[in-house]
């Protein structure tokens, strides 16, 4: 708001309706007064029209039934009446033509015209807004919880309409304030929050003042991580303000502004959107050059856009690739290289061309030094996977492969050990190669794995399996885990929601030739499953039922 200068005290006691009726006096004077002006035509013409403007504005202001109890009225009454007050002295100077000078003059008027527009434009804006029926004069005795609530609602809504209405400087008081309601009661500005508000604050991401743009992008960021006005934030272009502090903000303001990204772009047409505003290339530059904070929510933003197929290929022309690396080799947190990791792994998932360019970045590296930590992580892992067919086995063997899964399947999340099931079952494609995972131990640990929860878990390990026991030393060793036949017995069930039963069979199989291995499966009660099985024509189960049911019937005999 425009403040009244000199008359702060008289403001305090007058009402809006006094205001009122002050302006309503001062527009039939001003608009008399420019009209006996001869000099500045075209200026002065400009100003009538919109000093002609003023008391339908008015009239609509105060015919709202909470005008005299708003705040905002009365503030803005008074920066009407001191526009008014101000074209009445200008028209006077100019009637007796008592001005210092010509450009001075017209310098004064253009500022004239922009006030006129300014109050004309708050004047709309208080209708517009509903602000008028929601935010009253505080009240005196505090009531209920319920109307307590109700006030501390209206106040807020009118600090956010205050960002909408008046100059700049004013506005800069509104957002330092809403700052400190944010920072007291977060929960309680959301609840208020319109789109004509979201759309002041993105409108303040491009003012001037570097502080003001500071101060704004910390709510925005506020705003983007409640996770309730994303779809508003972006309808009314917060991405190319946002891209912008990205690229030339201060420190706080690219921190900020970073965070406020890596919230928006997890749907995939937030990403799609910030690819298209040319949001890549400043977010791989934060990777490189951005303090911690900063860094690990560029990482995390370019990975919710690797996620999106279609713009990978353009992410690794912008050397998105050589930039995960370097992040897995020295990101600044920990948090920075799992990001890195799930982005190498989902520039991987299913173009050959980005393999070989992380096959020849030195990614297979990397990732299998950032394995070494204590927990190691499914995305890592699953980056490997997606990368051994395109590597020789004799560079995996090389680069210490085997041993890193080992560690994996020992001391890895549940998705990473899933994962590093899957790169076995990849990589065991020649009897060398599973001959080297048996040695490397891993049969037992997979062995293990078959008594997880998740039926997706349970089947890749048994895949594994299936894939190591051609092998007669793997085989071997299977047969000497006490574990082995009763879990992949339990993985006979022939519920639809075991994918796992057909690799059982497969490993049962395998088996079975041994004489305590086929008793165990009996004992078990694998017969009652592979008949089932068989009539669900799962591969092998009818031929391994009929190789358990004849080793049955010979030991009966034999009994006799």
């Amino acid at each position: 708001m425009v403040e009244d200068g000199g008359n702060g005290a008289l403001a305090n006691i007058q009402s809006a309706d006094e205001w009122l009726l002050h302006a309503q006096e001062l527009v039939p004077v001003a608009v008399e007064k420019a009209r006996q002006i001869k000099g500045f035509p075209g200026r002065w013409k400009m100003i009538i029209s919109k000093l002609e403007q003023i008391p339908s504005h008015l009239s609509d202001l105060s015919s709202h039934p909470c005008f005299s109890k708003n705040a905002l009225c009365r503030e803005q009454l008074q920066a009407v009446s001191k526009t008014l007050k101000e074209a009445i002295e200008l028209a006077e100077l100019c009637v007796k033509e008592k001005y210092e000078g010509k450009l001075r003059m017209q310098s004064d008027l253009d500022a004239l015209s922009g006030k006129l527009d300014l109050n004309l434009h708050d004047c709309g804006l208080l209708i517009k807004t509903g602000v008028l029926g929601e935010a009253t004069l505080p009240l005196s005795v505090a009531g209920s919880s319920t109307d307590a609530e109700a006030t501390t609602h209206g106040n807020t809504r009118e600090l956010l309409a205050r960002l909408q209405i008046g100059h700049l400087e004013a506005k800069h008081k509104a957002l330092d304030s809403l700052v400190e309601a944010m920072k007291e009661d977060e929960k309680n500005v959301l609840a208020v929050m319109g789109r004509s508000n979201i759309a002041a604050l993105v409108q303040l991401l491009t003012a001037t003042s570097p502080r003001i743009r500071e101060k704004t992008v910390t709510v925005i960021c506020s705003l983007a991580e409640s996770g309730s006005c994303e779809n508003w934030l972006v309808s009314e272009g917060v991405l190319p303000p946002l891209i912008r502090l990205v690229e030339s903000g201060s420190t706080v303001g690219k921190e900020k502004a970073t965070i406020s990204l890596q919230r928006l772009s997890m749907s995939a047409e937030m990403a799609r959107a910030i690819v298209g505003h040319g949001g890549v290339r400043p977010l791989i530059e934060i990777c490189q050059t951005g303090d911690s904070v900063s860094q690990a929510a560029a990482a995390c933003t370019l990975k919710n856009i690797s996620a999106v197929p279609e713009v990978r290929q353009m992410l690794a022309e912008e050397g998105i690739v050589s930039v995960m690396i370097k992040l897995l080799d020295c990101g600044i947190l920990l948090g920075s290289k799992e990001y890195a990791a799930e982005c190498l792994q989902n520039l991987t998932a299913s173009n050959e061309n980005l393999r070989r360019s992380v096959v020849s970045e030195g990614g297979i590296r990397s990732l299998l030094a950032y394995l070494d930590g204590p927990l190691p992580q499914e995305s890592a892992v699953g980056a490997l996977r997606n990368l051994v067919g395109s590597v020789s086995e004799e560079v995996l063997i090389s680069l210490g492969f085997f041993p890193r899964l080992v560690h994996v399947l020992k001391a890895g999340s549940l998705g990473a050990q899933q994962a590093a099931a899957s790169a076995l079952c990849r990589v065991c494609t020649s009897a060398e190669m599973k001959k080297l995972v048996g040695e490397a131990g891993c049969t037992p640990l997979l062995i293990k794995l078959l008594e997880a929860k998740p039926n997706s878990v349970r089947e890749v390990a048994a895949q594994a399996i299936s894939s190591l026991v051609t092998l007669p030393q793997n085989c071997r060793e299977v047969k000497r885990d006490d574990k082995s036949v009763p879990n992949l017995v339990q993985l006979l069930d022939p519920s639809p929601q075991n994918t796992a039963k057909k690799y059982a069979v497969a490993c049962l199989a395998s088996l079975s030739p041994s004489k305590k291995c086929k008793k165990l499966m009996i004992s078990y009660g694998a017969i009652g499953y592979l008949k089932k099985l068989s009539e669900m024509d799962i591969p092998g189960a009818r031929k391994l039922l009929e190789r358990l049911e004849r080793g049955r019937l010979r030991s009966f005999f034999s009994r006799k």
